[in-house]
């Protein structure tokens, strides 16, 4: 996708009028770059190469040149059967989609009532949509028409590590068993509570679900909160950029260990150029339960809400929504950590939330092969509630 940094530096070279012997570039290379500069110029549209403006030159550095394999537009439509809107009931994060042999599975978020928000005085009060929630699971054998079965992970007991709230799941099927992984919130639900993951283990999709003892994922220990104020933007030290909550898991098997990818909430969290300061990082581990090392590469992405990531071409992609600089890209890491910029994504509607990919659908097909279709969450009458979505190509201005 992107250009060669050495055929870059020669072109921008080359084109600003700075001597090539200030660089170790033979003859060859510059031939190279020759035989490519007039057609990447007309496909750039840029009228004089001896006077490249800021945008274009940056249209050079990040590869604007290159096709629309990784571009894609999503349309969303609504559900059948149990999962239509519901006034009065929450459903929304639904995990990915996966087949067992002719039925779809998918986990999801449902919690019943009003939220009030943090400033009501009694701790036992719903704060957001997500308080006091459970995993729930539902079925299909068509992908439109669910039926929801029930529960499947539920509240702790109290003083559990897991018994305010239970949600956004993600589900990973390996070697004959189903691990289902999720946000978890220990009472009381205040503004510096710090959200952790839990999983739990099952033989059948349909549960029942056995939990692990002890969270498998917490938040950064370096951060410091300022005063004793229930507010989580005063600090003396802010710490990693998951110091608060670590949110939106989801489990691949990848390269023959196990790779946690979350996003990162920090203490004391600013806005930026792109809005909130959210980050993606990843844990990895060589046993499905942990322990999970996060990575020194972390933060791993500069941007993105909801986890979305499926594997293409020996890599990751990832498609990145909301927050941050780069939102609303799709992006690629051959190593599953180094993530570079292959679209962003286009049309007149914004990219589903909480995309729940179909994981029975032949991503080595193309890039985004994965994107065909999947669940996601939309908010109607202040109600949020389970959709479909689906990718297609717009060629309409």
């Amino acid at each position: 996708m992107f250009l060669d940094q050495k055929l870059l530096w020669i072109f921008l070279i080359a084109s600003t009028g700075i001597h090539l012997n200030c660089r170790n570039f033979d003859q060859q290379d510059v031939a190279e770059v020759e035989h490519h500069k007039i057609e990447i110029i007309k496909k750039l549209g840029i009228s004089n190469k001896d006077s490249l403006s800021t945008a274009s030159t940056r249209a050079l550095e990040m590869g604007y040149v290159a096709g629309p394999d990784w571009w894609t537009s999503f349309r969303m439509k609504d559900l059948k059967g149990d999962l239509t809107f519901e006034a009065g009931v929450t459903r929304r994060d639904p995990s990915a989609v996966i087949k067992v042999e002719e039925t779809y599975y998918v986990y999801y978020t449902k919690s019943i009532g009003e939220s009030h928000g943090f400033r009501t005085g009694d701790p036992n009060k719903k704060v957001f949509p997500w308080d006091l929630s459970e995993v729930w699971c539902a079925s299909s054998n068509d992908g439109w028409n669910w039926k929801e079965i029930g529960l499947a992970v539920g509240r702790g007991e109290a003083g559990s590590y897991d018994d305010r709230a239970v949600f956004t799941p993600e589900v990973l099927y390996h070697q004959d068993k189903y691990y289902l992984v999720y946000q978890v919130v220990k009472a009381p639900y205040v503004n510096r509570v710090k959200n952790k993951v839990g999983m739990a283990i099952a033989d059948k999709p349909t549960g029942p679900w056995k939990k692990l003892d002890a969270p498998i994922l917490e938040p950064a220990e370096n951060g410091v909160w300022l005063g004793e104020e229930d507010n989580r933007f005063k600090v003396s030290a802010k710490g990693d950029f998951d110091s608060h909550k670590v949110h939106d898991p989801c489990l691949m098997y990848y390269k023959n260990k196990f790779y946690l990818y979350y996003k990162g909430e920090r203490m004391g969290e600013e806005h930026t150029l792109g809005g909130r300061e959210i980050k993606w990082g990843v844990a990895i581990s060589d046993r499905v339960e942990g322990p999970y090392r996060k990575s020194p590469f972390n933060p791993i992405t500069n941007s993105g809400h909801e986890v979305c990531v499926w594997p293409y071409e020996g890599g990751i992609a990832a498609m990145l929504t909301s927050d941050g600089p780069e939102n609303n890209t799709i992006q690629w890491a051959p190593d599953g950590i180094n993530f570079e910029i292959k679209s962003h994504i286009g049309g007149r509607t914004k990219p589903p939330h909480a995309a729940g990919l179909v994981r029975s659908l032949d991503h080595k097909r193309s890039p985004l092969a994965a994107l065909e279709w999947g669940l996601c969450f939309d908010r109607k009458e202040g109600w949020d509630y389970l959709k479909r979505f689906e990718s297609y190509v717009s060629f309409a201005p």
